[in-house]
């Protein structure tokens, strides 16, 4: 495997589009509500997705590093484990990218203010804390809660806010960011789904670890109904015709019932179709917001 490629993969662009939906269903929220500047959802939109792929440097270099990972896993290529990419130049790609995300980051001062330094280095900490320190939460089943706070509501709501100003708009904003946060964390049970016994193996204590991948795989079809129906959340703020992300739910059945078939590296395929999901479920709502104006 080339080089480049193994850098490539590392930032597992399957799961790119969670980081893309959270700031589409704020811009969707903003536009719904009111006339809104579309400059903070851009610097939005290239901070998520920064501090998502610092995340997965993250937590390839430090499960790595842990003892974590085994050669020939399940799961997409690990470059450092493999030996495509030295555990140095993983660590150094981490905190290279978390710096490059404070750019655009930093620039939402202009609209939100100075306090959003403190946002920006939580979630900076976070970002590193879903792998590393003395509590790694993906190590000890609070990966799912991550997700649903850092890939929902965060994003959703702070991409709304900053492009009209307007606190009011943050109810409807959660609503949507819940419903996107639920969504995500289907990414990551496909994930640790598929991982579970690897995991399970070293100690990695994830949610399909402790609850099994039964319980998991209808908690997966339980957030896929709460995920959309919590989408159409400008359905309960006067937007009637707010509906269209409930076209995706017999995409996410399909996708539901080839989760509870497969095993192995059949699943890489649901983990991608479950993040197209979820960005094609916030594509409607923006096409709904943009029919609205």
């Amino acid at each position: 495997m080339g080089n480049r490629k193994a850098w490539i993969e590392a930032m597992r662009p399957r799961t790119l589009p969670v980081s893309v939906a959270g700031v589409l269903a704020g811009t969707a929220c903003a536009m719904f509500d009111t006339r809104c500047d579309w400059r903070p959802a851009v610097c939005c939109l290239l901070f998520a997705l920064l501090a998502q792929i610092a995340s997965n440097f993250a937590n390839e270099y430090f499960d790595f590093r842990n003892g974590l990972d085994r050669k020939g896993r399940e799961g997409f290529r690990r470059g450092v484990t493999e030996g495509d990419i030295s555990p140095e130049a993983m660590r150094n790609a981490t905190f290279l990218t978390l710096l490059a995300a404070a750019i655009p980051g930093g620039l939402l001062i202009l609209w939100g203010g100075w306090w959003l330094v403190g946002v920006g280095l939580l979630i900076g900490i976070f970002a590193l804390a879903y792998s590393a320190g003395p509590y790694p939460l993906s190590h000890h089943g609070l990966g799912d809660l991550a997700v649903i706070l850092f890939f929902g509501l965060v994003p959703v709501g702070f991409t709304a806010w900053l492009m009209t100003s307007d606190t009011a708009i943050l109810p409807m904003a959660l609503m949507a960011g819940g419903g996107v946060g639920l969504l995500a964390a289907n990414v990551l049970i496909v994930n640790n789904y598929r991982d579970m016994e690897d995991d399970r193996a070293v100690g990695k204590r994830t949610t399909v670890v402790i609850f099994g991948r039964r319980t998991m795989a209808y908690v997966y079809l339980m957030n896929c109904i709460a995920g959309l129906m919590l989408l159409c959340a400008p359905v309960f703020y006067g937007n009637t015709w707010c509906v269209l992300p409930l076209l995706t739910l017999p995409l996410a059945m399909r996708v539901w019932r080839g989760i509870l078939r497969h095993e192995g590296q059949q699943l890489n395929g649901d983990l991608k179709r479950t993040a197209q999901t979820l960005l094609l479920a916030t594509l409607f709502l923006l096409a709904e917001a943009i029919i609205k104006m």
